[in-house]
């Protein structure tokens, strides 16, 4: 790999890895405890270099992967800045997608353990206004949020914020490349000129360099390697026939049979033929594109994350905010021109010390995108003989089965109730329980597949916190 490529650039004091221990930080015990009851016990490499900084109150901009550790990076410094007994927000964060602004406000829930009182709002569209505003009334610390449906608060006046001390944008690129520039600074101009502004992005296009200039104060900047180690992330690049792509990919999944996966397409219509061809052979394929109303969309997403669907279909905008864990496989239908964006894709495997593989597809017309991405890493691939087309083996099917249960937030319901169900009444040991996620009118559980009937048949003869709520399997 080239060291153009390979070395970390940064303008702040660089931090051995040796003693990146959260513990050496200024920060209080309550707060230590915390974070090592959540398993945060050394800091990565963009909290190392961002936290400090956050700390003394600078402006910053930092560029990292996905998967970097970004919100603790931002949000332990923005906590600890809050005044528990002033109910107003002090605190605003813009995310591109409802999902990164949910993914960001709960992981902010568990940073906050530490202290009571303490609350945090997410406003998003794709849900009901009249809620929001309900719950602005009665106040909030911190609002994370996407910039269209903060947009529409400040213009209802039912939010404030004259209040905010920090202003982070979250993946100010995707945010950007979604067309919210002109809102994000309608917004800031709600907010007052002393303020610490923090922006994080996972790639670094001169988009935003006019951005940092308008609302930036002589700013921090962080970079941590944005490639990716060949001993983390195996790639492999099939040269293809356009006449005969779908069939070839079929022969590619075949080979390396990957439990789970992400698939990434270019366009909307590409996602569906992927999503068709998959159901043809057997595999429990599910697109998110721009067709899909939000409901069907946080539902899709909770399958995956859960492990009650194999295969997501995406584009790289639809899949903005996904943050699965354990992810064995990224694949590539189609490849991006941009290399930056290809390394943002891989980089959803090969998370946390473990390994994981990269399945790019292209013609011989797009050898020039290649190319770009061997540049861009410093490393050269050879193309992968597509595996010979044999019997097609047996799809491997989901190890776990979804239900829906028609009560969420707003019912009153929370995770405790459900699993309480599900081990008290229905008898079914916790270990055969997965994810649970709550949404304001709906939740979703997932079980093993061998107990999904008898789950189904006592929640919806049973009942959740003494009520009855409508089940069905999804």
């Amino acid at each position: 790999m080239s060291d153009k490529k390979s070395k970390t650039k940064s303008e702040t004091k660089s931090a051995n890895t040796a003693d990146n221990n959260f513990s050496l930080l200024d920060l209080p015990p309550r707060m230590i405890e915390n974070l090592n009851r959540l398993g945060y016990k050394q800091m990565t490499e963009i909290q190392a270099q961002a936290i400090p900084q956050v700390l003394e109150g600078k402006d910053l901009i930092a560029k990292a992967k996905t998967g970097s550790g970004k919100t603790a990076a931002f949000g332990i410094g923005l906590l600890l800045k809050l005044r528990p007994k002033l109910f107003s927000a002090q605190a605003l964060i813009l995310c591109p997608t409802r999902e990164l602004a949910t993914q960001v406000a709960n992981e902010l829930r568990k940073l906050a353990q530490y202290t009571e009182n303490l609350k945090i709002l997410t406003l998003c569209g794709g849900q009901s206004i009249g809620p929001q505003i309900g719950s602005l009334q009665h106040g909030a610390h911190v609002i994370v949020g996407t910039p269209g449906r903060i947009k529409d608060h400040l213009r209802k006046q039912t939010l404030k914020l004259d209040r905010v001390n920090t202003l982070v944008l979250d993946e100010a690129d995707r945010m950007l490349d979604m067309g919210f520039a002109d809102d994000i600074r309608d917004i800031i101009k709600h907010t007052p000129e002393k303020r610490q502004s923090l922006l994080f992005s996972a790639t670094y296009p001169k988009t935003i360099n006019q951005l940092c200039s308008d609302i930036l104060r002589n700013p921090v900047k962080v970079e941590v390697e944005a490639t990716h180690s060949k001993s983390q992330i195996e790639q492999y690049f099939f040269e293809i026939d356009k006449a005969d792509k779908l069939n070839q990919f079929s022969a590619i999944l075949s080979h390396y049979q990957p439990e789970f996966a992400v698939i990434f397409c270019n366009t909307k219509q590409s996602c569906k033929d992927v999503q068709q061809k998959l159901w043809q052979l057997g595999y429990k394929a599910k697109a998110i594109h721009g067709d899909l109303e939000q409901k069907e969309r946080d539902q899709i997403l909770t399958q995956f994350s859960n492990r009650s669907i194999p295969f997501l279909i995406a584009t790289d905008v639809a899949a903005r905010g996904l943050d699965i864990d354990d992810l064995p496989c990224v694949i590539s239908y189609e490849l991006t021109r941009d290399a930056e964006i290809h390394t943002h894709r891989i980089g959803r495997t090969g998370r946390a010390g473990k390994t994981g593989i990269a399945l790019n597809l292209y013609q011989p017309s797009e050898a020039y995108k290649v190319n770009s991405i061997e540049d861009y890493l410093g490393a050269e691939f050879e193309a992968t003989p597509i595996p010979e087309a044999t019997e097609q083996a047996a799809a491997i099917q989901p190890p776990m089965v979804t239900l829906s249960i028609a009560g969420g937030k707003k019912n009153k319901v929370r995770p405790g109730d459900i699993l309480g169900a599900l081990t008290g009444d229905a008898g079914i040991p916790g270990a055969q329980v997965g994810k649970i996620n709550i949404f304001d009118f709906v939740a979703y559980v997932a079980v093993e597949k061998s107990v999904a009937r008898k789950a189904l048949d006592r929640l919806d003869k049973g009942k959740i916190k003494g009520r009855r709520f409508k089940v069905r399997r999804i």
